[in-house]
């Protein structure tokens, strides 16, 4: 089963700063730290930018690649020689025009208000358990099941952005919260933090990304038949997150839980022994409650719903890239750059259940400003509109429940198997044997 591991998530290393050209582009940082604010060289300066950078999940340097290489060489930039758009295309504006154009108290984190959203989905979670066990009846744990489910993921939509450092401006605050809500749902916090920050640092990079890349076509050609038909077949890629976290997916080596993995840096692996242990803490919870409750209860008030929560995950973040009505374009060697790298995610519309996990469909301008909080999401992306023009793709809108969005998940799987070994600018192709 190891080899099902869906490419959830993999890539290479966190990145280590590097002079020249070919340096990460980041984001900008709230105004305080833009990168008319930062000096371009300085140990000092250097310290204290690298210090935000990993907070939030960011590359770790600045370049001019920020403000002037992500452009077109066009005019136009984004429209094709036969005059239809092209999304693989340089775009003609950067980020200081995106960033230029969200209000600036889009970059407020209150902490107050992030803590009370943690009391409401604590109090949801605690409520659902407390009444299905009272209730006990066989017509009521599979609402159970579908709600506690999705709690979970809100959950974990909250310790996602306390790994950003959206959360607050405290790290302790942000490392103490992150902890308690990734760990009663059995995610590693410091471990998955840092390799989704790899994930931000490389987004739609095809080597190089860390949540759901593409595999080139010889690995994807070595895998045996049975392994690529369970990895686009449903409900398998639905179970991918827990064998991720253990042993990533195919062609990536390393495991969220070893500090010496290559997911980590060597002065990173304190804070990976700290998650580890604390998820080992939450395994001997859960296995002293199956003791005291037994094992038949504790399947139905935890471990159903902990399965459901993975499906939201690994969905919510597969339909983050992919979109079988939206060819979307990936990269490598010098065609990428972080803003078009954050270009080809998706926003995606999930209705009632928009506010329950914490808009993170909104996600274009996450992937661009991880360090806005979730809840200026929605007004920051309003705001950017106008900036990104063709290279935004309005949601479907899906009702009170994203139902379509199963279908876009199952065809998306039988049509996005693999990307070509060659090339900069990609895009997926289908092994029709698996059609």
């Amino acid at each position: 089963m190891a080899r099902l591991v869906l490419s959830e998530c993999c890539g290479l290393a966190p990145l280590r700063l590097r002079a020249g050209r070919g340096a990460i582009a980041a984001p900008s940082a709230p105004a305080s730290l833009s990168a008319a604010a930062l000096p371009r060289r300085g140990p000092a300066a250097a310290a204290i930018h690298r210090d935000w950078a990993l907070r939030v999940s960011a590359p770790t340097r600045l370049t001019s690649t920020v403000e002037g290489e992500d452009r077109g060489s066009s005019p136009l930039g984004e429209e094709a020689a036969g005059g239809e758009f092209d999304p693989g295309a340089p775009p003609p504006f950067g980020l200081a025009e995106i960033r230029a154009a969200i209000p600036k108290h889009c970059w407020v984190k209150d902490p107050w208000r992030s803590m009370s959203y943690v009391l409401r989905d604590v109090v949801i979670v605690l409520g659902l358990a407390a009444a299905a066990a009272r209730l006990d009846s066989w017509l009521v744990w599979p609402l159970y099941w579908a709600a506690q489910g999705t709690m979970f993921w809100a959950l974990f939509v909250l310790g996602h952005d306390c790994g950003h450092g959206s959360f607050s401006n405290n790290p302790k605050l942000n490392s103490v919260v992150g902890h308690i809500l990734h760990s009663s749902i059995l995610v590693p916090y410091h471990g998955w933090r840092i390799s989704h920050r790899t994930h931000h640092q490389n987004h739609g990079h095809v080597e190089k990304d860390e949540s759901w890349h593409p595999l080139p076509e010889s690995l994807y050609k070595s895998l045996d038949f049975m392994t690529r038909k369970l990895r686009f077949t449903m409900p398998f890629p639905l179970l991918a997150f827990p064998l991720y976290l253990f042993k990533r997916s195919p062609g990536k080596k390393g495991s969220h839980f070893n500090p010496s993995s290559d997911l980590f840096q060597p002065n990173e692996k304190k804070d990976i022994i700290t998650s580890t242990a604390s998820w080992l803490a939450m395994v001997g919870v859960l296995a002293g409650l199956t003791f005291v409750m037994g094992p038949i209860q504790m399947l139905k008030l935890y471990a159903v719903p902990y399965l459901v929560f993975v499906a939201w995950l690994d969905m919510v973040t597969y339909l983050h890239h992919h979109g079988h009505e939206d060819k979307i374009p990936w990269y490598r060697g010098k065609e990428w750059s972080y803003l078009r790298g954050g270009l080809t995610t998706l926003d995606r519309d999930y209705g009632l259940i928009n506010n329950i996990h914490h808009d993170i469909g909104t996600h274009v301008i996450h992937h661009l400003f991880p360090q806005i909080p979730h809840y200026h999401l929605i007004e920051a992306t309003e705001a950017a509109k106008p900036v990104l023009g063709k290279y935004y793709k309005e949601p479907k809108k899906s009702g009170p429940l994203p139902l379509h969005l199963f279908g876009v998940l199952a065809e998306s799987l039988k049509q996005d198997h693999y990307v070509s070994d060659t090339g900069d600018v990609l895009y997926y192709q289908t092994d029709k044997k698996m059609t």
